[in-house]
């Protein structure tokens, strides 16, 4: 039988622009009693550990250095008593101006594969936006209070925001406002400028580079201009031509009046007093932030975790679970990787071979991605009635649509939103030559564009923890 909990060690590592960290939370899930499929939810989020926080350790100006980093996890992991093999969900977060650092792609291959069975890489500055939000309690304060919140989270390199209305994030934006884009010693020399640093001071006139003495003055006109580009980002949209040439994403899309605002991220500690020193403009930063909030029509509000509000997120809110009754073909070798999701749009009111090969190749043409070459998750929201002729019509539409996946023994994952991943499943293996490398999932709610990793099944294969991401450096 069945147990009606599971328990989940999940990990949260935020490699940032200025510094690194991670978090280890316990993950609860228990059945939905309300749902068909009696699916499993996860009720409860605990924090069971929270490291150190360190400076982002650098070979050079371009290279992070990844034999540091993976021994700053393997340390923290044996302080806090647990064994990386136990980690069975969690995500790398590389946010800010690490996400352009020339190796940082390599730095995602190493730690997801060193750090724990299933750990997910994950860069992206949407995706950073929303787990900051998640992370701080801005989103779970406009559920408690029924509020629209303006979370911005402020980092090294970038600022984060989010826009959280009644428990739900609606947009996110990111722009490149930070911290430590301008580095300088006590003594007025620069010893780190990030590039949006030095769009900033092209546009002033200036020619500083690393080494040189630069005036006080001018590091607070610097951390000025770039406090009125996030004021000008928060209050949407960005148009001045600086503004607009730091943004990371597009602006916020604001639905109406923003009722509260909360600051998370490592300068936001500044901002809630923190007076301890840093060889960085995050002070700086800070205080003209602070001068500007007049300007904001509704109240400023402390969040609950501030420079722990992105690695809190990743730890503990960056997974999804799969529906409990999926198929899974013994085969299979878990955790699978980085798999692109593609939309899939099947009508069931049309259903048919030449429907369903058709919105086959028209998925996999938006991609550029040929047919039996590599693998994807195929995405469907509602294709097929559950009738025996019907799920039969379907799994053989399947089969003739992927001839050189299943030639090529190449997985084929399909994934849907309704409750119908094990009728499918197995009418799929009745009916047509895909005995195995199949895995059908349900109850997943997916975007074109995601990618995800798929964990090792639990409960005796019932159900898969999914974790959503993206990889863009």
């Amino acid at each position: 039988m069945s147990p009606d909990k599971i328990e989940l060690v999940s990990i949260g590592i935020d490699i940032g622009s200025s510094t690194s960290h991670l978090v280890l939370s316990k993950l609860l899930l228990r059945k939905e009693e309300k749902s068909a499929s009696r699916r499993f939810v996860i009720k409860q989020r605990n924090i069971i550990y929270q490291g150190r926080i360190i400076n982002t350790p650098l070979l050079d100006d371009d290279t992070i250095d990844i034999d540091k980093l993976t021994g700053f996890i393997k340390e923290e992991c044996d302080v806090a008593g647990v064994k990386v093999e136990d980690i069975q969900t969690g995500a790398v977060v590389i946010t800010g101006e690490s996400a352009n650092k020339i190796n940082a792609r390599e730095i995602v291959d190493a730690i997801s594969n060193d750090a724990g069975k299933f750990v997910s890489a994950t860069a992206g500055p949407n995706f950073e936006s929303l787990i900051a939000a998640l992370g701080s309690g801005a989103t779970a304060r406009s559920k408690t209070g029924q509020k629209t919140i303006l979370s911005c989270d402020i980092g090294g390199g970038t600022s984060n925001l989010a826009i959280s209305k009644n428990g739900e994030i609606i947009s996110t934006s990111c722009v490149s406002v930070g911290g430590r884009l301008l580095a300088v010693n006590p003594d007025g020399t620069i010893w780190r400028i990030d590039e949006p640093a030095r769009h900033v001071m092209e546009h002033l006139g200036w020619n500083y580079r690393i080494g040189d003495k630069i005036p006080g003055v001018a590091v607070e006109r610097l951390a000025a201009l770039l406090a009125e580009v996030l004021f000008e980002v928060m209050t949407g949209p960005a148009h001045s031509a600086m503004a607009t040439d730091l943004m990371v994403t597009a602006d916020l899309d604001f639905p109406g009046t923003v009722d509260e605002y909360i600051f998370s991220g490592g300068v936001a500690e500044f901002i809630y007093g923190n007076t301890e020193y840093c060889d960085d403009i995050g002070q700086i930063l800070a205080a003209k932030i602070t001068a500007l909030m007049p300007r904001l029509k509704s109240p400023v509000v402390e969040p609950i975790n501030k420079i722990r509000a992105t690695v809190i997120g990743a730890g503990a809110y960056s997974l999804s679970i799969s529906g409990s009754s999926g198929y899974m073909d013994d085969h299979l070798a878990f955790p699978l990787r980085n798999i692109p999701v593609i939309r899939v749009d099947v009508e069931k009111s049309k259903l048919s071979v030449e429907h369903v090969i058709s919105q086959i190749n028209i998925s996999f043409q938006r991609f550029d991605i040929n047919e039996g070459e590599e693998v994807v998750a195929l995405y469907f929201k509602d294709p097929v009635n559950a009738s025996y002729p019907k799920l039969e019509l379907f799994a053989k539409s399947i089969e003739a649509a992927l001839p050189d996946s299943i030639m090529n023994k190449i997985p084929i994952i399909l994934i849907f939103e309704g409750d119908i991943a094990s009728s499918v499943g197995n009418v799929m293996r009745r009916e047509t030559r895909l005995k195995t490398n199949l895995l059908s999932l349900d109850e997943l709610i997916l975007n074109e564009g995601d990618w995800i990793d798929i964990g090792e099944p639990l409960v005796k294969g019932q159900v898969f923890p999914v974790t959503v991401k993206s990889l863009i450096f």
